[in-house]
């Protein structure tokens, strides 16, 4: 069986220098259960991409094997012109935001919003002994005002609501200024409003030309921000189609990806899809 190491240098000759994640032949198996089945995928600088699919397609793992968090079975990764196996990872994941409901988890509920956010400075999850500058507090600050939470930077993180969570998180995924966003179902259990609200800071993020390549997990297309520029549609950990999004996003893959027929419906630069 192959592994990232081996299949790494042969990989390698044809990446293009603005390539930000590669995966190539990445497969993921826990026990008998492959999780993510020879997916092929190449990010490049400034793409904004939609990872969508059912419930156990293998977004998640893709997600955390994007973010140097999870090593593939077999197949090579490249992360931020690294390969996974040959790259310390501690080094390697200060540069990758990340917002997920697992890393929420590790969040102690008694610590304070602002220093949630603080804390991704140092790779922490709740803050000790370590020391930063009014520059770091600042710009604290100023990301969770973009997100909307500036107010609530004084409260414990267990106080707030699901909603208010899911910014915080996106808060702290950019306080390192990452080169690489991955955003695990950031609208996933919001109210309408909650939803709307953040759909729109997440479209502003992304016509921001200064803003990380990023990579969002959702389950709807409905969550899909505004100037989305590429989709990854997956099921039963196999890649069902992968492209620009006016391409990939269309009712044929989607009603294969989904396994029934659906029609697809924009407006405003906006997605939604009904069962036929």
């Amino acid at each position: 069986m192959p592994t990232a190491g081996n299949t790494a240098a042969d990989a390698s000759a044809d990446v293009p220098a603005d390539e930000v994640l590669g995966l190539s032949a990445v497969t993921v198996r826990r026990g008998t259960s492959v999780l993510l089945d020879a997916v092929d995928l190449r990010v490049r600088e400034g793409e904004r991409w939609v990872v969508l699919g059912p419930n156990g397609a293998g977004k998640s793992t893709l997600l955390s094997v994007a973010a140097a968090r999870l090593h593939p079975t077999s197949g090579a990764v490249r992360v931020l012109g690294e390969t996974l196996g040959r790259v310390d990872v501690f080094e390697l994941r200060p540069r990758i935001g990340l917002a997920s409901t697992a890393l929420a988890r590790s969040v102690p509920g008694r610590e304070r919003v602002q220093d949630v956010v603080l804390t991704a400075a140092y790779g922490f999850t709740g803050r000790w002994q370590e020391a930063y500058d009014p520059d770091d507090e600042d710009r604290a600050l100023q990301l969770l005002d973009l997100l909307g939470v500036v107010h609530l930077a004084a409260r414990a993180f267990a106080t707030l609501s699901d909603g208010e969570r899911k910014r915080v998180q996106i808060a702290r995924a950019l306080m390192t200024d990452p080169e690489l966003l991955l955003l695990d179902e950031p609208a996933g259990g919001l109210d309408l409003g909650g939803r709307e609200d953040l759909l729109r800071r997440l479209t502003a993020l992304a016509a921001d030309p200064a803003a990380p390549t990023t990579v969002m997990v959702t389950h709807h297309v409905e969550e899909i921000p505004v100037g989305t520029t590429h989709a990854l549609l997956l099921r039963a950990g196999r890649v069902v189609a992968a492209g620009p999004a006016e391409e990939v996003l269309t009712s044929a893959p989607l009603s294969q990806t989904f396994g029934l027929p659906l029609s697809l419906e924009r407006r405003g630069g906006r997605l939604t899809a009904r069962a036929v």
